[in-house]
């Protein structure tokens, strides 16, 4: 058995109170999985119940059922726990490997980025696609893993099929799970794959914050991954910000709360998410998402989704649209030390100093403004009159207001914002379409696609890295060649 005499789990424990399992019985027990580079937690499963033996060594008494190991790595382990399991485990089959023993399967070895040893190669299309193949196939085994549809036991239908079917559905644009599920059948490899109906109600069995948690346990995979090149930074710039469903022109009746007004026309509805995104020079990743409900504030929503990002990386400065002009948001983001720029919505006395700096011919000002927070408490801000070139107004409309606590030269990173709108067309693009009302539906397809995109650009940086030793903002690996590699790894085609 591996030995753990010296080795020290409770910090690595993030459950507090009595458990049912001890941390080495699982350490070891995962180990195990990963010797067999089983992705889900079922295979361990089976395997354990046909050996009473080995359980027995083990130190169990029973059997954990699939769902107890799923939220034992993926809630209970932190991540520098898992990756002491993965680090293990390839050195124990490297070992054995050297040794002439038999083992389960090849280990997996590091990807090399550049600075490692590497051949020099010419960047043609073949090249770059033969690096994003390799390199999209590594994430794709590393990122799926985090999700799960915690079913019962015996299943016919491998869940993976479900991750496939779901990948496959963002493939063409505008594919609803009857339809796609119907041609998967025939395009993809495996003997089993689920119906549309069945895809569904397996998805609507997921609870919003279980969609959120598996999420966030992904794009922390994928951050590893791209955290291993110099050319990532963890700390930099992040953008908050809402995008709507297309207009909902059904009867929303008994959906009011989540079927809500659109931000630019008062006469539609539409479903909304809200976002938090790296941006900047940092590969722009979407860390979280969330539904935005009626009667929610801005600042539950910033609260809620700059709490996730930083637990994931290092937050500097918050870019959000006017949306989020609000004192109480900008108070929140001081206190927790961070930079902010944040465009205002023009009152009577922005547009009054609009017209005095349009008078005198001032392109730029700048001047400090207490905004009232209640009881007599402020919060100090600066704003910032930026005159915008080429304006189609002849008026006071020539100028746009920002508010920042960190300066005026942060203003030219709110230009990374535009990241955020172009990266919303893409995730659109590689959303599932649906009617259902079901609002876990319809926000697991958001997140899925949002899922797809940041492996996506995870996976231009990474060629990018391997291929040139640089990263430029510009892909080269492209949405539709991501696309085709990944229609290629679901088996299908």
């Amino acid at each position: 058995m591996l030995p753990l005499a010296y080795f020290q789990f409770n910090t690595h424990d993030r459950y507090e109170g009595s458990t049912r399992y001890q941390m080495d019985t699982l350490f070891r027990v995962f180990v195990l999985k990963e010797l067999h580079g089983w992705a889900h937690e079922t295979a361990l499963v089976d395997y354990l119940g046909d050996r009473p033996k080995l359980c027995k060594r083990l130190g169990f008494e029973t059997i954990p059922d699939q769902s107890t190991l799923w939220r034992s790595w993926n809630e209970r382990f932190t991540t520098d726990l898992q990756e002491t399991v993965e680090t293990a485990t390839r050195t124990i089959l490297i070992k054995a490997q050297n040794a002439g023993v038999e083992i389960p399967r090849e280990p997996t070895r590091k990807l090399r980025y550049h600075g490692e040893e590497s051949s020099e190669s010419e960047l043609d299309d073949q090249t770059t696609l033969e690096q994003a193949e390799k390199i999209t196939d590594h994430i794709n085994r590393i990122v799926f893993p985090a999700f799960s549809l915690n079913r019962g036991e015996s299943c016919e239908i491998h869940e993976n099929a479900f991750w496939d079917l779901q990948t496959y559905l963002g493939l063409r644009e505008r594919l609803a799970a009857n339809e796609g599920a119907r041609s998967f059948v025939y395009e993809s490899s495996r003997d089993r794959t689920p119906l549309g109906h069945a895809h569904r109600e397996h998805m609507r069995d997921l609870s919003i914050s279980e969609i959120r948690e598996m999420y966030r346990q992904a794009v922390n995979r994928l951050l590893s991954e791209v955290a291993e090149t110099e050319q990532f930074f963890r700390a930099g710039i992040v953008a908050i910000d809402i995008t709507e469903a297309d207009p909902f022109t059904g009867d929303r009746t008994g959906y009011e709360d989540e079927i809500i007004g659109t931000k630019e026309k008062a006469d539609e509805y539409a479903y909304q998410w809200a976002t938090v995104q790296l941006v900047g020079n940092a590969v722009p990743i979407v860390l979280d998402a969330r539904p935005v409900r009626k009667g929610e504030s801005r600042l539950e929503i910033v609260e809620d989704l700059l709490a996730s990002a930083e637990k994931m990386v290092h937050v500097d400065n918050v870019l959000m649209d006017r949306e989020f002009d609000s004192q109480h948001v900008l108070e929140m983001l001081s206190q927790r030390g961070l930079s902010y720029v944040v465009p205002k919505r023009m009152q009577t006395s922005e547009k009054a100093q609009a017209k005095r700096l349009l008078k005198r011919g001032t392109d730029r000002y700048e001047t400090d403004r207490k905004l009232h927070l209640g009881q007599n408490e402020w919060h100090e801000t600066t704003l910032i009159y930026r005159r915008k070139e080429d304006s189609e107004h002849d008026d006071h409309r020539q100028y746009s207001v920002f508010m920042t606590n960190c300066g005026s030269g942060h203003l030219t990173e709110y230009g990374y914002r535009w990241e955020i709108e172009s990266g919303y067309r893409s995730i659109k693009r590689f959303m599932a379409a649906t009617t259902s009302k079901d609002l876990g539906l319809r926000f697991f397809y958001f997140a899925f696609a949002c899922l797809l995109y940041s492996i996506w650009r995870a996976v231009d940086l990474l060629v990018q890295v391997e291929l040139t030793g640089e990263y430029e903002h510009s892909p080269i690996v492209t949405a539709d060649n991501t696309l085709t590699l990944l229609k290629k790894e679901t088996g299908i085609g």
